[in-house]
């Protein structure tokens, strides 16, 4: 069946400049699932992206089903923003699934959000959505591209939009759509937590190294998937388990039920301890909150200071900064009042804005501040600029010094696993020492807490886990450099318009001014 797809064509590029102005790595995306035909399954579903909104805040959209017909809504914004009650209520039926985005390929456009639809072979629907990278992305597109229309090779310019266009190809009258997933996702490389469904069963899946989180929950009358158990928690959920690396759920009126696609070799993403996941979530047994406070304690005695004042950098430096606290002896207190509206604007800012960078976001309580030497704790440093113009604040604030304790070793490395880190080039850990990184953003000292004490924080074993960012070895292999990269599909896509172009003008006779009529059609809005 087709999809009802909505579009308001917002544009983004004014809130994805003043974050980048103004934060260190980008989240990733927010998958969601539920099967409860007796439930209101599009309100849980948008409570459960409510839930997993820092994981992606350029897009949120929702695919439902009735049964008959399957009806995807998305637009560009909050998920506030995109949903309101009378939405919500026009989308009705008995499963559901959702998606938070954070773009880790493709820009931001309405075309890119999730979930992504397409006809399956058997003339049904298929809505996907999806958490991570993958690094195979071209090799999948020209696949793509060999089997079916190009048109529908270049309806976005994501990988996820690929996965879709995959297992829908392979759903026929005579192959099923979880035997087409099965086909399908051990050709996919990279990281992959994906939330599918038609119109009658509802689908989850997890590359064989469980790189990014998904969890399976227990409604009293249904069933849900989410990338965090702080999802399951807010709809009510009772945590069953992980879904499994190398595991394909199918979830439907007969229960749920188990396949394997892939020999699993976990190596889950030790960023998503640091920094990504909430603090509320669980992830392999394991606490974040609990982590967290334990890489605090581990920082604290691997770098003291002689200090007045433990204060966190918000939100994420909180639970380390207690920690180091505790160990420490140090008092803890807060110094910094974060504005919780500012992370999206429409808005673009002017040069003076700009110019004011953090100030947007923290305010100093200079009663607080003033005449203490302070020990401050934030999860991570990527360029450099935030805790920059951070350190200079609190001198203005009137610290006599300023010991920044960072809670996860110096990333080095970018993320080809579904983070949007920065260049190589543009991460300050990759060419810098501690001390040049400490004369660089002008605090009094700077120390990260080590790799094996981050490890033995998160309680899991080193060889279960990525830690590509702060080491260089990334556990997945890589293709060919040129082959890499947030926009890499929109380059697949000029090449093939390109191919087309061409096999146009070989094979049809009639061309008006240079151009085949219908050929405008391929073009994607930029």
């Amino acid at each position: 069946m087709d999809a009802l797809e909505v579009d308001l064509d917002t544009d983004l590029d004014s809130d994805t400049n003043l974050r980048q102005d103004m934060e260190g790595p980008g989240e990733e995306c927010g998958v969601f699932g539920v099967w409860a035909p007796d439930e209101d399954v599009s309100k849980l579903t948008y409570f459960g992206l409510y839930a997993l909104q820092h994981r992606g805040q350029e897009a949120a959209g929702i695919a439902v089903s009735d049964g008959t017909d399957v009806v995807v809504y998305k637009e560009l914004g909050l998920v506030s923003q995109v949903f309101d009650e009378p939405t919500l209520r026009s989308l009705q039926g008995g499963l559901a699934i959702g998606h938070t985005r954070y773009s880790t390929t493709g820009s931001s456009s309405w075309q890119n959000a999730q979930p992504s639809f397409r006809q399956t072979g058997a003339g049904s629907g298929l809505a996907l959505g999806h958490n991570g990278n993958l690094t195979n992305t071209g090799e999948l597109a020209r696949m793509v591209a060999s089997g079916t229309d190009t048109r529908d090779a270049m309806r976005s310019t994501t990988d996820s939009d690929l996965i879709t266009s995959l297992i829908a190809a392979g759903a026929t009258v005579d192959s099923t759509l979880a035997a087409s997933a099965l086909e399908v996702l051990p050709l996919l490389r990279g990281a992959f937590s994906l939330t599918f469904m038609d119109e009658t069963t509802l689908y989850a899946a997890r590359d064989r190294h469980g790189v990014r989180p998904l969890v399976l929950g227990r409604l009293e009358r249904g069933w849900v998937v989410a990338s965090e158990t702080a999802a399951l928690d807010i709809v009510g959920a009772s945590f069953v388990r992980e879904v499994e690396p190398g595991e394909l759920l199918t979830i439907d009126e007969h229960g749920v039920r188990s396949a394997r696609f892939g020999v699993p070799d976990p190596k889950g993403c030790l960023f998503e301890y640091v920094y990504l996941a909430r603090p509320d979530t669980t992830i392999a047994g394991r606490s974040v909150h609990a982590t967290r406070v334990e890489v605090g304690r581990r920082l604290a005695r691997e770098a003291p200071a002689v200090a007045d004042l433990v204060m966190p950098v918000p939100q994420s430096g909180g639970p380390a900064a207690i920690g180091y606290a505790e160990a420490s002896g140090i008092p803890y207190g807060e110094g910094l009042v974060k504005n919780a509206y500012v992370g999206r604007t429409f808005i673009q800012p002017s040069q003076t804005i700009r110019e004011l960078g953090i100030r947007l976001k923290l305010n100093p309580l200079r009663e607080v501040i003033r005449g203490k030497r302070l020990v401050v704790v934030d999860d991570s440093i990527v360029r450099g600029n935030t805790q920059r113009a951070l350190v200079r604040m609190l001198r203005e604030a009137g610290a006599l010094e300023v010991h920044v304790r960072i809670s996860s070793p110096p990333v080095s490395w970018p993320c080809f696993y579904g983070i949007d880190f920065a260049q190589r080039a543009e991460l300050i850990a990759s060419g810098l020492s501690v001390e040049e990184i400490r004369r660089a953003i002008g605090a009094d000292s700077l120390a990260y807490v080590s790799l094996a004490g981050l490890v033995a924080a998160s309680e899991q074993p080193a060889s279960r886990l990525c830690s590509a960012c702060f080491t260089g070895e990334y556990p997945i292999a890589l293709p060919a450099e040129n082959v890499l990269g947030k926009h890499l599909l929109e380059g697949v896509q000029t090449d093939l318009l390109t191919d087309l172009s061409t096999d146009i003008q070989e094979h049809s006779p009639v061309v008006h001014d240079g151009q085949q009529a219908g050929e405008d059609e391929l073009l994607v809005r930029p």
